[in-house]
């Protein structure tokens, strides 16, 4: 038995990178997955792979700046499973939006610093009541090792994911009496978004030459064991934490 064992988790942005990763992981430690994204070719295919290695899993469209959407994925989760134990707060859409600090227009600020904190608040709070009636719940949302490293060319991502940590102390605060757990992981690792732009190529090469390890980490091997562990009933006493799954990277210079 895996350490996810019949737990219902509902993993966002699980099409790719570090929501795909650990909507593998996760069904391979026994979890129950909704995989839910934009990319349903790509979801298809995903819970397809999960079942042909015997795990458990239903794919459901959601567009995260579609509220309708997200209620529609929390709502899968509870007619089939009929309860929700972790949610995997992975995919933040506006956020592949790359801009330097000069470059930033108010219109990039708001649609990143508030599009992509509000797509992960929408997640909790609708899966907030099903998680205190059973007084039971782990909530891991994903932050970035870039908010602290200062990546050039990322200054509304970086601001929106410095918001989504503030969140995440948040809740871990108000939630933990109902046996909710909150915490944001801050990972390091290779991204289709760096390819998005000129920038990105170049923030993504100097965040690998930055680490002491000398690459960035990879989503299924280097992040989604964290996740996995975070989302497990063994981690009860870790609580609005941020945690950095960067291989040592601190600072480019």
């Amino acid at each position: 038995m895996g350490i996810l064992q019949d737990r219902v988790a509902i993993v966002t942005g699980a099409s790719s990178g570090a929501g795909q990763g650990a909507a593998r992981r996760f069904a391979e430690e026994g979890a129950i997955v909704v995989a839910s994204a934009r990319r349903m070719d790509r979801l298809e295919a995903l819970v397809k792979d999960i079942k042909a290695k015997g795990g458990k899993a239903i794919a459901v469209r959601c567009d995260v700046y579609k509220e309708d959407e997200i209620d529609n994925v929390v709502q899968a989760a509870i007619t089939e499973f009929g309860k929700i134990d972790v949610l995997a707060n992975i995919g933040q859409g506006a956020l592949d939006q790359q801009t330097y600090l000069v470059d930033t227009t108010k219109q990039h600020a708001f649609d990143s610093y508030i599009g992509g904190p509000l797509q992960s608040l929408l997640f909790m709070q609708k899966c907030f009541p099903y998680m205190k009636e059973r007084n039971y719940g782990r909530i891991v949302n994903c932050g970035s090792q870039s908010a602290l490293m200062g990546l050039p060319g990322f200054a509304a991502y970086q601001m929106a994911k410095a918001a989504v940590q503030a969140l995440t102390r948040t809740a871990s605060q108000e939630w933990a009496k109902y046996g909710i757990t909150t915490n944001v992981i801050l990972p390091a690792h290779w991204s289709d978004a760096f390819a998005l732009s000129p920038q990105g190529i170049e923030a993504g090469n100097a965040a690998a030459a930055a680490s002491p390890m000398g690459r960035l980490g990879q989503p299924y091997e280097d992040v989604s064991p964290m996740i996995a562990f975070l989302a497990s009933e063994g981690a009860g006493y870790i609580n609005g934490q941020s945690i950095a799954i960067d291989g040592g990277v601190r600072l480019i210079a």
